[in-house]
């Protein structure tokens, strides 16, 4: 079994790998969608990661459709009581609606419960910053939603380390609820903006860190070393950016440390983020049950010193 952990003060234990639901209803469709949450939950994970905005980039989508079929499946296995559900609000929705005011996140709070065909989500995130709003609206309109039970904890999304102390702040002298949680880019390349501040800020104030990109889109999988290789995927042409001498010194680390460990180099990658003292539980994604399950091994394997000190220089900025 594995040990679960605390999302920041919100006292909701998480599995630290998280479910990347984007691909709901994208790359993965309904069936395929409930074939890889059945294995989630069945592999000992809890924590499945969405957002309303998901997925308004695929033509003919209006946003929310991996929200519906991650509700049609709650309705489908009566699984919602083995699911921590997180989900997102803020972006620009199809029908323009967007943005951090109270109206808004009211508005949007209940279309994501219908969607999600639940009574609560567990946490409720600022998809990204918002400083046209004083935060004081934006706080108080998630302590609004917690009080009605609605919501069991709020996080952050995107904040800089500047605004992510001004909200907490905020809350604190307000006597409002207090985002728990932050979600942050951050993976073994990505690594100076969640370093430089974000991190010890994190650790300090007790808050749970959820990072996305956990594989720099695909590149730490392996899967993607020329740019040749770039159209393999339609996440592909974001990942041009890699190819250079930091990202082949990476992946030649995480290459030799899988082979003597006999699991994937995204394992690894995976494990040294479990490892950081911030890190609640990174988000990754997967289209089929079997790069899941590669996935999953990373929670069960603890990488040792000079694993994680070569995998450190090797990414070193």
């Amino acid at each position: 079994m594995i040990a679960a952990r605390s999302l920041g003060s919100s006292g909701i234990k998480v599995v630290p790998l998280a479910f990347g639901g984007n691909v709901f209803g994208w790359t993965a469709n309904r069936e395929r969608s409930f074939a890889l949450l059945d294995a989630f939950v069945d592999l000992g994970f809890n924590l499945v990661d969405t957002a309303d905005i998901y997925s308004t980039w695929v033509p003919g989508h209006e946003g929310g459709e991996s929200e519906t079929i991650i509700g049609e499946w709650f309705k489908a296995t009566g699984n919602r009581d083995r699911v921590v559900i997180a989900t997102k609000v803020g972006m620009e929705m199809g029908d323009g609606a967007k943005g951090l005011r109270k109206e808004n996140i009211v508005r949007a709070v209940e279309k994501s419960l219908c969607r999600l065909q639940t009574d609560v989500i567990d946490l409720y995130q600022a998809h990204e910053d918002d400083a046209s709003v004083p935060l004081e609206e934006t706080l108080s309109a998630f302590d609004s939603l917690i009080r009605a039970g609605k919501v069991r904890a709020i996080g952050a999304s995107n904040y800089s380390a500047a605004r992510l102390t001004e909200a907490l702040d905020a809350s604190r002298e307000a006597g409002l609820a207090s985002y728990v949680s932050l979600q942050p880019e951050y993976n073994l390349y990505d690594r100076a903006e969640f370093e430089k501040e974000l991190e010890l800020l994190c650790v300090e104030r007790n808050i749970g860190v959820i990072s996305y990109y956990s594989l720099a889109s695909g590149f730490l999988t392996g899967k993607y070393r020329t740019d040749a290789d770039l159209d393999q995927s339609v996440r592909g042409g974001g990942i041009a950016k890699y190819l250079n001498p930091r990202g082949f010194a990476i992946l030649a680390a995480l290459d030799d440390i899988a082979a003597g460990r006999d699991v994937t180099p995204a394992a690894v990658a995976l494990a040294w983020l479990m490892q950081r003292p911030a890190i609640t539980a990174p988000i990754a994604s997967a289209t089929s049950v079997e790069q899941l399950e590669a996935l999953a091994e990373a929670a069960a394997l603890t990488l040792t010193d000079e694993e994680v000190s070569r995998l450190d220089s090797a990414s070193a900025y």
